[in-house]
């Protein structure tokens, strides 16, 4: 919605050619092997949108739009009375199920992930499955000190991992700051909890099979029952795949990457993230125009 940030993050440029963040997104999963692109979008910035992101991209490769609509329920649920708010990230999730038939990657449109992440899910999402009988899900995992603000503390989910790779689950901590050589995470200023800088952490970089929109499809009702009339609830990504963990029918391989990420929530974001993206072009890592 860009409450906070006061208009349209995902349009706003950013790089030295006007690119926004998703498109440097795109661009990086292009070259690490994703063959389309479904935008997830509201339709009252319909033909903005279209117009400033997708266009550029259907000559490269094949572009589909879905909407996340409030009133797209499962019967007999209606939208409550005083309900404006977005249903989560699963629900737009859950938008594409009739545009995407294969498996797939879902990310934030206002985060910049860089190529090695992108081509790393691309690289597990290429490979055969094992045929054991579960679902096999991946989630990059970002080191946490690669992912720290500069301009005060951050919410991160620090990934327990087990010695195989496989997500064991996800511990929210909503007050990360670095101190030195170590985080510490002071949501009990008195009793800060420390956390090393090498952790890895979630940011919403996730591949799944094609067959989690049926997982969508039976959960959402369910939630639904418990949280619909709530006006502010909502139903994210890792709600599903705790889930699906805890009740062993998938599991979660953690990718590691040493990927830079960065995101915009606030418009005071913008400028370190230009310079950023500046850099990485200095550097070689993206061409001073995407699109030329």
């Amino acid at each position: 919605m860009g409450s906070r940030y006061g208009g349209l993050k995902q349009v706003d440029p950013v790089g030295p050619s006007g690119e926004a963040i998703l498109d440097y997104s795109v661009f990086d999963a292009l070259r690490g092997g994703f063959g389309k692109v479904v935008f997830v979008i509201r339709r009252d910035f319909e033909a903005e949108f279209k117009e400033k992101i997708g266009r550029k991209f259907e000559p490269l490769m094949p572009v589909d739009y879905c909407y996340q609509d409030i009133a797209d329920l499962p019967a007999p649920y209606t939208v409550p009375a005083g309900r404006t708010k977005p249903w989560g990230t699963a629900h737009a999730t859950r938008a594409a199920r009739s545009v995407v038939d294969g498996p797939f990657a879902v990310i934030n449109a206002d985060d910049f992930y860089g190529r090695d992440a992108f081509a790393k899910l691309a690289a597990f999402l290429s490979s055969e499955p094992a045929s054991d009988g579960k679902m096999h899900l991946a989630m990059v995992g970002f080191r946490l000190d690669l992912t720290l603000s500069e301009n005060g503390s951050v919410a991160r989910g620090i990934c327990d991992i087990a010695p195989d790779g496989k997500l064991r689950g996800v511990t929210e901590m909503t007050k990360l700051v670095k101190v030195g050589d170590i985080a510490e995470n002071r949501e009990d200023e008195a009793n800060p909890v420390k956390v090393p800088l090498d952790s890895r952490v979630s940011m919403n970089f996730w591949g799944f099979p094609a067959g989690l929109f049926a997982e969508l499809e039976e959960r959402f009702p369910k939630w639904l029952a418990v949280n619909g009339s709530k006006e502010k609830s909502e139903w994210y990504i890792p709600f599903v795949v705790d889930e699906l963990v805890r009740e062993g029918k998938a599991d979660c391989g953690v990718l590691p990457t040493d990927s830079s990420w960065f995101g915009v929530t606030y418009r005071d974001d913008k400028p370190r993230v230009m310079e950023s993206i500046r850099a990485l072009v200095d550097a070689g890592e993206y061409p001073s125009n995407l699109f030329k």
